[in-house]
């Protein structure tokens, strides 16, 4: 399991790293060889809170290509004439959508980006969900270790975004208690996101 460092800048928030697993690996591939993509352009989509302006963020600062954030929010148009410019500048450009599907209605655009290198983040794995769950943890301070990803991961909702909420409940609960995390942290936590009848694994 590896990670991608981020660029921190004033003002920044969010995580600081990309923690790279099977949901995301063959994105990081891609992202990072922007020559390669079908006529110069990538669209990226996933689940809420998978990773995707985590992305966008690294492959900007990275300088090689032109990116563009929540373009599902763009005007259509609008991303066509980027294309376009990004075409005669000769400059790879990413789109970064939603969930998917991505719906597009204007024609033009929809033809160049059926062209384009597809790229979608998946739901991680095991062994990715304990790797962001602790990853999570150090960037808030937590200590949580690998006895605490061995015992939430089979219990927690196999999303980054449950996973987020997850790491936060614990935070909240353990300041509240003024104690460090420990397994009646981690059940209340579980017990606040999913409710009492949460997977009581032996």
């Amino acid at each position: 399991m590896s990670q991608i460092a981020l660029p921190l800048t004033a003002g920044t928030t969010g995580p600081a790293r990309i923690v790279i697993g099977a949901a995301n690996d063959r994105v990081a591939q891609a992202l990072g060889q922007p020559e390669s993509w079908p006529f110069g352009t990538a669209v990226l989509t996933g689940p809420p809170r998978s990773g995707k302006s985590l992305f966008a963020r690294w492959l900007a600062a990275t300088g090689t290509a032109e990116v563009i954030d929540d373009a599902h929010l763009q005007p259509e148009e609008e991303l066509f004439h980027r294309w376009n410019r990004a075409r005669e500048q000769g400059r790879p450009l990413l789109l970064v959508g939603g969930t998917p599907p991505w719906t597009i209605a204007l024609p033009d655009l929809k033809s160049r980006l059926g062209a384009a290198l597809h790229l979608e983040i998946g739901q991680p794995d095991d062994t990715m969900a304990g790797e962001l769950l602790l990853s999570l943890a150090a960037e808030r301070g937590l200590p949580l270790g690998p006895d605490a990803a061995a015992y939430l991961v089979p219990r927690a909702p196999r999303t980054q975004a449950d996973i987020e909420k997850l790491v936060a409940m614990i935070d909240r609960l353990s300041l509240e208690r003024k104690s460090p995390p420990t397994l009646s942290i981690w059940r209340a936590a579980l017990e606040a996101l999913h409710g009492p009848e949460e997977p009581r694994l032996l």
